[in-house]
This record gives structure tokens, C-alpha cells and sequence, in this order.
């Protein structure tokens, strides 16, 4: 709980701070929360909640580089906390003199160990869960945030990811998931029949199954037989998903299709859909003879591959050329993109959406990329126009 006041004193005792604040991205990407300032511990329900839209902070998070300003109350230096691609939150600080080179390291490593202290301190705490929320969740919200992965973007020297959920006024169970093993990258995305409880008690199930199968170190197909399997003996329905395998030494990328829509690829600025062969939803065991199908994926490095619940394809969702949205993220980081994608479908909707709107996007940057800079710590060889992280 007195992280914050940890990093403020040893920036009070290095570089002569006179005011450290922690502010935390919220769920919805659209807002930080100011979670801890020196002084204080404000408890995540009370803190100040600022819309990022046009704001400083706003340009810090979407950029990743740290902001040099002029205040009345001395130098401000803010400085985006992150780890591997996940935009945690953001560091202010007020100096009583322009910074130079040292003081910028100084405060870029202080942010860098900040990630970290979040991150091991979030299996303790509820604080920095209270900060992420805009509003108290439903308990379908509840479970359901509590299936996406504790990350929602991941950054490594062979890909870039980040997931996007905007969630329907009655939550359809939609979720994503990834995990890393020594060899593969695993990807998933998973939409439930129903709404509410419901459905949030199916991607329980659904989510469960894949993982467990997934740990047991299941082949793709017996990953789906399972899922599959799961639904239809718990009673839950049926839910349609995608599965997708990429190793990491060859670039081999396989999927399978239970009754989802096709993902797209934008490869040199075009995006189209991936054709694929489309199985049988999950939860359908017993009544479809055929077993899942593992299809190869062509994945090239330089492209960018999205996967994407049907929330954002119907609905409101066909009001928007999703290909066209997509090609004009050409530039922007998968974090970056997978939030305009989904926040497009929202604004669409009046903000008011029938069906939850997911996508995962994927930036595929090859087998043989193996030393690539990804590290949240300071580059301040730029601390002039501002220090970046990715």
C-alpha cells in the first residue's frame, strides 16, 4: 500500500522530487485513476478519476514517451509505467529545476521498478483492482474480468500482442486469453451463447477446459474436443471460438475454427479475411461426428493478424468497415489498435452495445527475431523529444 511512497522518497533523496503521484490506467483504457500520491494512500473507491481524451497523460500512454512540462508548481516529468507492452499507469513528478539527462534516468528507472512493484504487490491487494474500475462490475462482470489474463498485452522479441473486450450492457461471456510456453505462443478467443450470469457461467467452463488441456499440454484439436466435451457435459450451451498455436523457432502458425468468424490480416497495408474451414461450435458433443480440424495459418513477419468475436461484426458492428479500421492502424501499437477497433463498434452503438465487441491483435515480427529491445526500462537517449517504451 506505500509503494508509491517508497518511490517518492527515494526520488525526494536522488533528484530532489517535491511531488510524486501514481496514476493507473482504467479498464477501459479512456481514463486514469490517481491511485497514490506522496503524502497519502488514497484507497483505489476514492481516488480522482481523469478522462485521458485530450489530456497530457492521454498523449504519455498512448505514445509511450515521457513528458517534459512547465507548471506553476515547478518542472513536471511524467513518465509511462509498463512492462512488456502492458501500459500499467504513469509516474508524475515535480522537480524544483529543469531536469537534466541524470534526473531523467533517475525518474525512468524509478517508473521501470514501479511496474514491477505493481505487479508483484496486485496478488495482495484489491488497490490496484479498485483503480482500474470505473464503476462497481455486476457479478457477471465480475467473473468475467476475472477469466481475461492478467495482462492484456504482451511484447517479445518474436510478436506483439494486446486484447480489447467492450462489454455489452448484458455481459455475453465473450473472453481472449495467451500464454507463452519455451517454445509457442498460444492464443485464444472464446464467445458464449447468452448473456449475464449465463454466460458468464459458460466461459467459466469453456475457459477452464482449454486451460486445463492447454497445462496437460494438449495438441489443438485435443484442446477443442475437451472445451467441446466440457460445455456439453455441464449443460452450458455452446460457444463458438478460435484457437491459434505459433512456434516460435519456425513461425508455423495452426488453428482451429469452432463455428467463429473468420480473423483478418493486413499484410503491407491490405487487410482481408483469413479463409479457414469452420468446425462446429463447442458444446456440441455427441450431436457432430466430425472431429476439430488444425489448419495452417500464413503468417508472414510484418503482419498483423486480428482475431474477433462476432459482436463486431453484427449489429452495430456492420455500420463500420472493419477492414478499412484496420488498415488505418497500419502505424499505431496492437494496444493502441485493439482499442480503437472495439471503441469504434462502442461509439457506433451510441454506446449502448447488444453483444460484447472483442478482438486480439497480433503483430507477427518472425522466428528470427530473438534479441529484440522490449524492456519498460528508460531510453534516455532520447530523453529530449522523450523517453519511449513499448
Amino acid at each position: 500500500m506505500d509503494a508509491v511512497g517508497v518511490v517518492a522518497e527515494e526520488l525526494r533523496r536522488r533528484v530532489g522530487a517535491t511531488y510524486v503521484s501514481f496514476l493507473i490506467v482504467d479498464l477501459t483504457g479512456r481514463a486514469v485513476a490517481r491511485l497514490s500520491t506522496t503524502g497519502s494512500v488514497e484507497g483505489g473507491r476514492e481516488a480522482e478519476r481523469i478522462p485521458l481524451p485530450g489530456t497530457v497523460y492521454e498523449r504519455v500512454v498512448r505514445t509511450q514517451r515521457l513528458h517534459l512540462g512547465t507548471t506553476g508548481r515547478g518542472q513536471r516529468v511524467i513518465v509511462p509505467v509498463t512492462n512488456r507492452g502492458d501500459a500499467i499507469g504513469l509516474l508524475e513528478v515535480l522537480l524544483p529545476a529543469a531536469p537534466g539527462e541524470d534526473v531523467v534516468e533517475a525518474v525512468g528507472e524509478a517508473a521501470h521498478v514501479l511496474a514491477y512493484i505493481v505487479i508483484a504487490n496486485g496478488r495482495f491487494t484489491d488497490l490496484y483492482v479498485w483503480g482500474k474500475r470505473s464503476r462497481p462490475p455486476t457479478l457477471a462482470a465480475e467473473i468475467q474480468y476475472q477469466l481475461l489474463p492478467p495482462s492484456l498485452s504482451c511484447e517479445a522479441a518474436q510478436f506483439t500482442l494486446c486484447g480489447s473486450l467492450e462489454p455489452s450492457e448484458n455481459l455475453s461471456g465473450d473472453t481472449f486469453d495467451y500464454t507463452l510456453d519455451r517454445d509457442t505462443l498460444h492464443v485464444s478467443v472464446t464467445d458464449p451463447m447468452g448473456h449475464d450470469v449465463d454466460a458468464a457461467l459458460a466461459a467459466t467452463v469453456l475457459v477452464g477446459a482449454l486451460r486445463g488441456a492447454r497445462r496437460a499440454g494438449a495438441g489443438l484439436a485435443d484442446q477443442a474436443r475437451l472445451a467441446d466435451q466440457a460445455l456439453a457435459d455441464h449443460g452450458r450451451g455452446h460457444a463458438t471460438g478460435q484457437l491459434l498455436r505459433i512456434d516460435l523457432h519456425t513461425g508455423r502458425a495452426r488453428l482451429v475454427n469452432a463455428g467463429h468468424p473468420w480473423p483478418l490480416r493486413m499484410r503491407e497495408g491490405v487487410a482481408e479475411e483469413i479463409t479457414c474451414e469452420v468446425d462446429h461450435p463447442f458444446g456440441l458433443s455427441g450431436l457432430v461426428a466430425h472431429p476439430y480440424r488444425v489448419q495452417d495459418v500464413d503468417l508472414r513477419p510484418g503482419d498483423r493478424m486480428l482475431m474477433l468475436t462476432d459482436g463486431m461484426l453484427e449489429r452495430h458492428g456492420e455500420k463500420i468497415d472493419l477492414s478499412a479500421l484496420l488498415e488505418s492502424t497500419r502505424d499505431l501499437h496492437p494496444r493502441e489498435a485493439a482499442l480503437l477497433l472495439t471503441s469504434a463498434v462502442r461509439d457506433a452503438a451510441g454506446g449502448v452495445l447488444e453483444d460484447d465487441a472483442t478482438v486480439m491483435c497480433l503483430d507477427w515480427h518472425g522466428p528470427q527475431e530473438t534479441q529484440r529491445h522490449v524492456s519498460s526500462g528508460a531510453d534516455v537517449s532520447q530523453a529530449s523529444p522523450g523517453l519511449t517504451r513499448r
